[in-house]
């Protein structure tokens, strides 16, 4: 196991969207995997297709990752087992969009709870190992909304940005113990994430959608060389720009107007 593509990825989130996309890449390049999610049945399926395919071992663990006991215990039995996660790909995250008065405290509170707390939880106790063996890669998912201040999507919004700023913060923090951290700062994707989060797709978000392969692509090859973050796609770059520009109220009125319609 100690040869590069041979080694342990951890993906979180690995059910559907990015989390199966990243399985299936890294399963590609000879990776074992650890398959992290709620949705039983969907990692054992895919458990499945991706040992007989590609001929890799793949571990299973159905982990409520809100529950921060649940992550600490995720990480002892790994240990136990003699895992040791060479790149950890955070990638589980919730979103919710409308008007942040209208929403349930609950749902507010749930969406804080595992983009900010819970993959903070992730991030701290493989972080910890990787130090110990002086070697490791951490890839956090953000968003591209993570430079937006976005009405209707204004907690999902401040928690990407949240996770963004740890990326780049940990990036020059760790790289002295060996580890590289990156954030992957996707624009909409067609992940089934917009329908979970009931989110509006506007004509121009229809437009600008990128399918997952190409995002998980940037991300494995941001992460390879290093870097602190990625926005994928040409488009979403330029929206980047366009934010480094201009003032705030008209980046984020024209936002506004994209996001919400």
């Amino acid at each position: 196991m100690d040869t590069p593509d041979k080694s342990w990825v951890l993906i979180t989130g690995a059910s559907s969207g990015f989390g199966e996309e990243f399985a299936r890449q890294y399963a590609a390049q000879g990776h074992s995997l650890v398959l992290v999610a709620r949705r039983l049945d969907r990692l054992q399926k895919l458990a499945v297709e991706l040992r007989q395919q590609f001929h890799i071992e793949v571990v299973v663990e159905q982990v409520d990752l809100s529950d921060i006991a649940a992550v600490i215990r995720l990480h002892q039995r790994l240990h136990a087992r003699g895992l040791e996660i060479d790149i950890l790909i955070n990638n589980a995250g919730h979103g919710l969009q409308g008007p942040f008065a209208d929403a349930p405290l609950d749902a507010v509170l749930s969406m804080v709870q595992l983009d900010v707390a819970s993959l903070t939880a992730v991030t701290h106790v493989f972080a910890q190992s990787m130090r110990m063996r002086k070697r490791g890669k951490i890839l956090l998912v953000a968003s591209l909304l993570a430079y937006q201040v976005v009405e209707n999507l204004a907690v999902y919004s401040a928690a990407k940005a949240y996770v963004l700023r740890l990326a780049e913060a940990l990036h020059r923090e760790l790289k002295r113990d060996g580890i590289t951290v990156t954030a992957l700062c996707p624009g909409m994707s067609d992940t089934g994430f917009a329908q979970a989060a009931q989110q509006k797709l506007t004509t121009l978000l229809r437009r600008v959608m990128m399918k997952p392969a190409p995002v998980v692509r940037a991300g494995i090859r941001a992460l390879r060389a290093g870097r602190v973050s990625v926005v994928p796609g040409w488009a979403n770059k330029a929206i980047v720009i366009f934010t480094w520009a201009t003032p705030r109220w008209l980046h984020q009125a024209v936002m506004s107007q994209t996001m919400n319609g």
